[in-house]
């Protein structure tokens, strides 16, 4: 299969001959703030990581001091979000192509749930606004102890809108503590995220949190390509869906899915014990 080359301004990308992306936001000097280069880079990214099939996991970390500081405000002064109307302007006229905006925004931020191989976060620092928005777009989140959140959109006048909303509630399943960090943007630690299921692992370090992220990257980059797109798939379905409806699609899923060597290949070796090898997707 051909190699994909991945360039991007603010992202850092590389794929080890196991499978295993790794992809770094880098903008260190502005702390990994998100301006429209970034989550542009983002949203291509992960498009063409959900084509390449020499990809089965990815993990997803930043370099600096931190993860992210957030949504870069310079920048948004002076974009849409920074402009007052005009006496002249027509408010219907302008809020349309503020939608469309948004609905771009959010979309890029959405690739990376939409891309079919699992994406594990791995969040050092401070994890501010726009990052809660893309590590609940990710598969797995595990964070060195000196990590920390906030849901900081209130503090700037706004409320979140490329994704926290929807996936926060979903993923800790705990109401009255998503509408307490979200109205009042409260710095919450570590521990306390891997308390209330947003994280699945608190690690000593940040070297410490690298080793697991990509030791768990590999773990799954082993698997039938085919199973783990296939389950990601149907988890996110079935996230959305009632129970019924849920089992509907999956039965209807894999009426093909069914059809891969794959499952032949996984018994046989489970029968031999030994490791399956697995063509890419």
């Amino acid at each position: 299969m051909t190699a994909h080359s991945y360039e991007f301004q603010t992202l850092n990308v590389s794929v080890s001959t196991d499978g295993v992306a790794c992809v770094e936001v880098s903008r260190p000097k502005a702390l990994n703030s998100y301006n429209t280069q970034t989550w542009t880079d983002i949203g291509r990214c992960f498009e063409q990581i959900k084509h390449d099939g020499n990809v089965r996991s990815v993990v997803l970390s930043a370099s600096g001091r931190m993860f992210t500081a957030g949504l870069d405000l310079k920048e948004a002064l002076t974009g849409p979000l920074g402009k007052r109307p005009d006496s002249g302007d027509d408010a219907a006229r302008r809020g349309y192509y503020h939608r469309l905006f948004i609905l771009k925004f959010q979309s890029a931020i959405s690739t990376i749930e939409e891309c079919d191989k699992p994406v594990i976060a791995a969040v050092h620092g401070a994890c501010i606004g726009i990052g809660i928005d893309v590590i609940s777009a990710c598969d797995i989140r595990v964070a060195s102890e000196d990590a920390y959140f906030m849901v900081k959109e209130v503090d700037i006048g706004m409320a979140a809108d490329v994704g926290t909303l929807q996936r926060l509630p979903k993923i800790v399943g705990n109401n009255s503590w998503v509408r307490d960090v979200c109205y009042t943007a409260r710095k919450v630690s570590a521990s306390e995220a891997l308390e209330v299921g947003l994280l699945s692992k608190v690690l000593p370090t940040q070297k410490d949190m690298m080793a697991v992220a990509v030791e768990t990257a590999q773990a799954i980059a082993k698997k039938s390509p085919v199973a783990v797109a296939s389950t990601k798939h149907l988890l996110n379905y079935s996230r959305d869906h009632s129970v019924r409806e849920g089992l509907e699609y999956t039965a209807l899923w894999n009426t093909l899915a069914h059809n891969s060597h794959d499952m032949a290949t996984a018994v046989m070796a489970s029968l031999k014990k030994q490791q399956a090898q697995f063509p890419n997707l």
